[in-house]
């Protein structure tokens, strides 16, 4: 019997996402900046992403539905750390080469079931959890054999609102999208104004 993908995503507790193609639309920018290191002129180099407004506030959406959210990349970029932060994602797991280790770990902390546990992915890098946990999902612009084996496919790309179309259909899924979208222009709901702040995870 085959188990539909809103069946599967009613029983999500944890969604997590890969960030390069997902969370951004797959670019990394390398920007030489001049410095000075012991007097001595020179240039690094730092990384730069970009992340959607739209996707952030999917996390508060998915907060405010009960549900707990992270990310697991290959990459180690402190502009996922900070991201991170701004968000306040309860997992964040960098230079993840097989992300299943990721997962186990999480299943572990949180007894919690691969059943209850949503990926959204891009790459063959992915193909691990997704083929493991209870609801596999795939950005528009993934891999055609990623696709090919999600049980949902988001209408936007990586970068541009595919992990709201995530949060989303999961929220839709348990009934609780509306009431979510209502707490979060609620002004007297703490969450909403206490995320996403835009300052690099500077406050608490």
């Amino acid at each position: 019997m085959t188990v539909s993908a809103q069946d599967r995503a009613r029983k999500i507790k944890i969604i997590l996402f890969d960030v390069d193609g997902v969370l951004t639309d797959g670019g990394i920018w390398l920007i030489p900046v001049p410095m000075a290191v012991a007097g001595t002129p020179t240039t690094v180099m730092v990384e730069a992403k970009g992340y959607n407004a739209h996707d952030g506030t999917a996390i508060s959406l998915a907060r405010l539905g009960g549900l707990k959210c992270g990310v697991i990349t290959k990459r180690i970029s402190e502009t996922v750390a900070l991201r991170a932060r701004d968000l306040k994602l309860e997992f964040v797991y960098q230079g993840q080469a097989f992300k299943m280790k990721a997962v186990r770990e999480i299943m572990a902390r949180e007894g919690v079931s691969l059943d209850e546990i949503a990926y959204v992915g891009d790459d063959v890098i992915d193909l691990p959890v997704m083929r493991n946990c209870g609801f596999a999902v795939a950005v528009s612009d993934a891999r055609e054999r990623v696709k090919a084996e999600a049980h949902y496919v988001t209408p936007n790309r990586g970068g541009h609102g595919a992990a709201r179309d995530a949060v989303e259909f999961i929220l839709e899924a348990q009934g609780l999208l509306d009431q979510c979208t209502e707490a979060y222009i609620d002004e007297d709901n703490p969450i909403s104004p206490s995320m996403d702040i835009g300052k690099g995870g500077d406050l608490t």
